[in-house]
């Protein structure tokens, strides 16, 4: 039975990620683990970046043999600012594992804070007239009206990470 490290303590990528494993013969723990970029990533890249930090932080800091890592953000294109998100899965010894979210435009209401220097969590709950939105709902189901929530968001990229795991540790 595999040990995995969920680098986070935030309930919606906790369960996002216990949800895509409920299956797989692991025990899942969560520890904060550090991303190591900016509160509010603004690239890709640098989502990327923070996952796959956090993956490997959680595995170092857990002694876990995997590390998962989930990292939001936003992307800047020329049709507006993108939610995006991004998860990373890490191994010792292996190239990380990564996977992509969905992608939804912003207000542009919620744009200019962004681009101004704040963080996607606090302009939400403002916005929403809501306490802890990044750990409910998130972002994805304000705009989506519930449709999409943060947790189904996570949960298919945290799906996407373990099936591209067992595919590369497949018996050929």
């Amino acid at each position: 039975m595999k040990k995995i490290i969920i680098g986070s303590k935030n309930p919606a990528k906790i369960l996002a990620a216990e949800t895509a494993f409920q299956e797989y013969p692991a025990e899942l723990f969560s520890i904060d683990a550090a991303s190591n970029v900016s509160e509010q990533p603004f690239s890709d890249e640098e989502t990327i970046s923070g996952a796959i930090n956090r993956a490997r932080d959680a595995m170092q800091k857990g002694s876990g043999e995997i590390g998962i890592g989930l990292e939001g953000g936003v992307v800047e294109t020329e049709y507006g600012l993108y939610l995006c998100n991004w998860g990373a899965l890490y191994e010792e010894g292996q190239p990380p594992i990564i996977a992509g979210g969905a992608r939804i435009p912003l207000s542009e209401e919620i744009a200019v804070k962004l681009r101004a220097g704040m963080e996607l969590g606090p302009v939400m709950d403002e916005y929403a007239q809501k306490e802890n939105v990044r750990k409910k709902d998130g972002a994805i189901g304000i705009f989506t009206s519930g449709r999409i929530s943060r947790i189904d968001m996570f949960t298919h990229i945290c799906c996407m990470l373990l099936g591209q795991y067992e595919y590369r540790n497949r018996a050929d």
